[in-house]
């Protein structure tokens, strides 16, 4: 694909979830044709964005596995975002976890690029998760920089530790076996934690924690996490569809800019105008109160260090984050809250 060749019509799957609606309304205000998948329309309509009148056609795919016919979303489609997944879950339900991702993220992910592929598609966009390169980049002693050991870069060998990063994983790994074999090109993004209107996960909590005033212990905590803005992902996406030197390659993003947990509890209560309620306490105590628990997991994210180096996406695709961090939070909390 060159940029002569601008992708008219864009297919995005999941286009009600956090990420696959404002990709939406993004492409849509810059002049595409976008089609989005849900997987049933009654309970995904209250969900979508409205664009106006005609500015998005939307189209139930069913449930997504190795069975599913994407071939009426497919036609006439130049590019394909695959946003759709089974994420992360904190209270997994099911007895066998990792058959249940593998069927969302791995078979249904090769199906549709499949499909795509036989119906002419000529790029996929496949939405993956830093969780491919593992957990953190700081061994779990309680969160001090000074510990710090590496950053995630794309020269990093995948270590994935948990089921959802491990399906995720052998997905991008089936979407390059198909690519070499039909000759559909593909892109892989791997974004950190994202911040946006909507959000969901330990961001939602910490919000509404500081809404309640309740003050926390991580005071002492010195780590550091890389994040990207809402509209920074779409933003790189966008870039991502036209691209001649996107194609093939596998990019990990990020604001180019790392917080402390502390750092980012400020920075969320500045923007909602509140106060920053936080106090030290000893964070070997504080693990050992997690283990006790049950909640050692929830614990590592706020305390352990992932860092991300976004230079390499940076310099081949000349791409520069459009949004400040903290204008991305500013709106996050705006839109949210």
């Amino acid at each position: 694909m060159t940029t002569r060749q601008q992708a008219r019509r864009v297919l995005i799957t999941g286009v009600s979830g956090f990420i696959g609606k404002a990709l939406a309304v993004s492409l849509v205000g810059n002049g595409r044709v976008v089609r989005g998948a849900v997987r049933d329309l009654e309970s995904s309509f209250s969900l979508l964005p409205d664009l106006g009148r005609g500015s998005l056609e939307v189209v139930a795919c069913g449930e997504i596995d190795s069975s599913t016919d994407w071939s009426m979303l497919l036609d006439n489609v130049d590019c394909v975002i695959h946003c759709a997944a089974r994420a992360h879950v904190m209270r997994e339900t099911e007895k066998d976890a990792l058959s249940a991702y593998r069927r969302v993220n791995v078979e249904g992910t090769s199906r549709l690029a499949e499909q795509a592929a036989g119906a002419g598609v000529r790029r996929m966009i496949f939405l993956s998760t830093i969780k491919v390169n593992g957990e953190r980049t700081v061994d779990a002693d309680g969160g001090s920089a000074s510990t710090v050991t590496h950053v995630f870069s794309n020269n990093d060998p995948p270590s994935p530790e948990d089921p959802y990063g491990l399906s995720k994983w052998e997905a991008e790994q089936s979407l390059w076996q198909i690519s070499e074999a039909a000759g559909l090109d593909i892109v892989i993004v791997r974004p950190p934690l994202v911040c946006g209107p909507g959000v969901k996960g330990n961001l939602s909590r910490l919000i509404k924690l500081i809404k309640l005033g309740v003050p926390l212990p991580l005071a002492r905590v010195e780590n550091k996490r890389s994040l990207i803005c809402l509209s920074n992902l779409t933003d790189f996406i966008t870039l991502c569809i036209d691209h001649p030197e996107a194609s093939g390659k596998t990019f990990l993003v990020s604001d180019n800019k790392d917080f402390s947990t502390p750092a980012l509890f400020r920075l969320i209560a500045e923007s909602m105008n509140a106060k920053a309620r936080l106090f030290p306490f000893p964070l070997a105590l504080l693990r050992a109160t997690a283990v006790l628990f049950g909640k050692q997991h929830e614990l590592d994210r706020l305390l352990g260090s992932l860092r991300v180096d976004s230079s390499y996406a940076r310099k081949t695709l000349g791409w520069v984050p459009p949004v400040r961090t903290e204008d991305g939070i500013l709106e996050m909390v705006d839109q949210s809250f």
